[in-house]
């Protein structure tokens, strides 16, 4: 399984990956990413793709342990949707794109919270993401009160309308969705149980199913939990936080979506 441009990669495998969020530096993301590369190039992983989304600083550093074919696909965590400006502080997609990354994270739900990230922008942030030729990885989920009230689905479904809108079906289709419900998300979240799921990917991929490139579940994932959770209609891969930064959690996660029926069933197309 070779990718040399992110515009490039075909349908069908299991997306597992993982956002470090404000953590490592050069010298561990370097070992980490060293040794990832490593393993997939022994191990194959037909049917999965890997990607990993390192801090801004250390983007660089893992693009040149990747090295130029990598299968791994790297990220970033935000960026900016202008090219260039008077925007102190922010990142854009040319840069990241030239630092190395392939892939950009867009309306994590911290990024909402804490910095101000609205349906507005994120849909501002997928345009340039495809401007860009880089993967857009548009990140939606509710809060606890909305998962009460019984509205999860019309939450959810409205910010990624909100974000995809006025995009082509060629657009559409490079477009990664990942559900994070915020009360299953952090050191405080509790882990969703598959039927919680059920209803909200079955609506997903009654939108977004066949014109995404994919819909991801990310959310308290662990080695526990991660069989089920692919295992769900509608999910294609999972976005995984604290259980994937070691790298033989990630390892581990990899194997098990590698020996899951959905990766066979894309790895034998």
């Amino acid at each position: 399984m070779k990718v040399t441009d992110a515009a490039e990669i075909g349908g069908g495998p299991l997306w597992v990956g993982t956002s470090w969020k404000m953590n490592k530096g050069l010298a561990e993301t370097r070992q980490y990413v060293r040794g990832l590369s490593e393993h997939v190039a022994r191990a194959g992983l037909a049917g999965v793709q890997p990607f990993v989304i390192p801090s801004f600083t250390a983007i660089a550093a893992a693009r040149d342990e990747l090295g130029a074919h990598s299968p791994v696909l790297l990220g970033a965590q935000n960026a900016h949707w202008e090219d260039g400006g008077a925007w102190t502080g922010e990142v854009s997609v040319a840069q990241i794109k030239d630092a190395g990354a392939q892939l950009v994270e867009i309306g994590h739900s911290e990024r909402r919270e804490h910095f101000g990230e609205t349906v507005a922008t994120t849909r501002l942030k997928v345009a340039a993401a495809l401007r860009h030729g880089l993967v857009p990885l548009l990140c939606i989920g509710e809060s606890a009160e909305v998962k009460r009230a019984g509205e999860s689905s019309r939450f959810i479904l409205e910010q990624a309308a909100g974000a995809l809108d006025g995009l082509t079906a060629e657009q559409m289709a490079r477009v990664l969705v990942a559900y994070e419900p915020v009360w299953a998300i952090g050191e405080s979240g509790r882990p969703a149980t598959v039927e919680e799921l059920q209803q909200p990917f079955a609506d997903l991929g009654r939108e977004y199913g066949d014109a995404t490139r994919g819909l991801l579940y990310g959310g308290s994932v662990n080695l526990d939990n991660a069989v089920d959770l692919l295992g769900i209609d509608h999910v294609s891969g999972l976005f995984v936080g604290r259980a994937a930064w070691t790298l033989p959690g990630y390892l581990r996660l990899l194997e098990l979506a590698a020996a899951h029926p959905k990766a066979v069933a894309a790895a034998t197309a």
